[in-house]
């Protein structure tokens, strides 16, 4: 008799989400060839056969003004699919990131006797501590990024283990640098600037004119300055008016996607904050990390914060290794003066990449190997 083919049901709510979820899948597809998974994801996950029944950017929302007007589709989709899921009985359940969706999902499930699994510690060390009870009535274990989060977890008795991060398999510890320009079009002896306002349309709107903006300031000192921008699929009638707005005759590049190869091309970056900064660290790339919110989301947010980093790699190295220009900050003279200020001096680019070379090896763990080991040891299967 064959074996029924193993069911997973997966929530990813945004383009780092599904880019996570691709690589997990990949990894689980690896140990169990004949994995069915469904749920919410994008088309990084679609290409591992996931079945997605709504467009996973749907989830994807910017600060509480945002969430509350979607807050009743959100809602609405949450409750059809826990039915769905409830219904079908996957083997378990794993939420990736979104913790606002998938918290009341996975503690919905778990009531139901699916055991469910959260993939991504929410960042409760930086900011909204009050999430880790949630987590503890949603997540029968979590998979954690960083190597200090499952201790911070188990004080609170929610099981946890450190699998690394996935991107640091994915993305080479020496950058392909000649590949990327080769595959961009750009020559060897050109300096490029990337430029990456974020993945969410409120993100492009709120941060893409100040990114741009520092650009045109940062070509009119440098006039030999190349500029790539990488831009989600979908989203790039939304720059283009601002780039005829705020850059126009910029030297620019806009890639549908392709954010590596910009990240491997380029000579620093000018960066939202977010998950992409992590892979301008892997990428050994200096970058200036920026993010700018309506003025209600900013009031909220840095009352809940506890760090004085808001990038991702100034958080792991507890250290303002790169420059943030938060809100207020984030003026274009100010994001052009910081980014001309790493071409100018190729000693501190060096500390720099030592320092994330370190982190990429801390962080390179065969996620993947290790997640599928800890589904399997919560599942209780082979």
């Amino acid at each position: 008799m064959t074996a029924e083919p193993l069911r997973l049901g997966l929530v990813a709510g945004e383009a780092s989400g599904d880019l996570l979820g691709g690589l997990l899948l990949q990894g689980l597809k690896a140990r169990w060839p004949a994995l069915h998974s469904a749920g919410i994801g994008g088309p990084r996950m679609a290409a591992q056969g996931f079945e997605s029944g709504w467009p996973y950017d749907r989830l994807s929302v910017f600060g509480y003004v945002d969430a509350i007007g979607r807050l009743p589709e959100l809602l609405r989709i949450r409750r059809k699919l826990a039915q769905r899921l409830i219904t079908e009985r996957p083997a378990g359940f794993i939420g990736i990131d979104a913790p606002d969706f998938n918290f009341g999902l996975e503690a919905r499930l778990r009531e139901a006797g699916i055991k469910t699994l959260h993939f991504v510690c929410p960042s409760i060390w930086a900011w909204r501590r009050e999430r880790v009870a949630k987590l503890a009535r949603a997540a029968d274990h979590v998979l954690c990024l960083f190597p200090f989060e499952p201790a911070l977890l188990q004080q609170h008795g929610i099981a946890a283990t450190f699998v690394g991060h996935p991107l640091a398999d994915a993305i080479p510890l020496l950058p392909p640098r000649a590949a990327a320009r080769a595959g961009l079009g750009l020559s060897e002896a050109v300096t490029v600037v990337a430029l990456l306002p974020g993945s969410r349309r409120s993100e492009i709107t709120h941060i893409a004119p100040r990114i741009l903006a520092a650009a045109m300031l940062m070509q009119r000192q440098r006039p030999g300055l190349r500029f790539v921008m990488p831009v989600v699929p979908g989203l790039q009638s939304l720059v283009e008016p601002m780039l005829a707005q705020h850059a126009p005759g910029l030297s620019l590049q806009l890639l549908a996607g392709r954010s590596h190869e910009a990240l491997a091309a380029c000579d620093v970056t000018l960066i939202a904050s977010g998950t992409a900064t992590l892979e301008a660290a892997l990428f050994k790339v200096p970058m200036v990390i920026t993010y700018h919110l309506a003025w209600l989301n900013w009031q909220r947010m840095k009352r809940m914060s506890y760090q004085p980093w808001f990038g991702l790699p100034n958080i792991l190295s507890t250290d303002f290794v790169v420059p943030e220009l938060i809100q207020d900050a984030a003026t274009p003279e100010a994001l052009a003066r910081e980014g001309l200020a790493w071409l100018d001096d190729p000693a501190r680019v060096a500390a720099l990449q030592r320092r994330f070379t370190d982190l990429h090896q801390v962080l390179r763990q065969n996620t993947a190997k290790k997640a599928s080991d800890v589904i399997a040891q919560v599942l209780q299967i082979a």
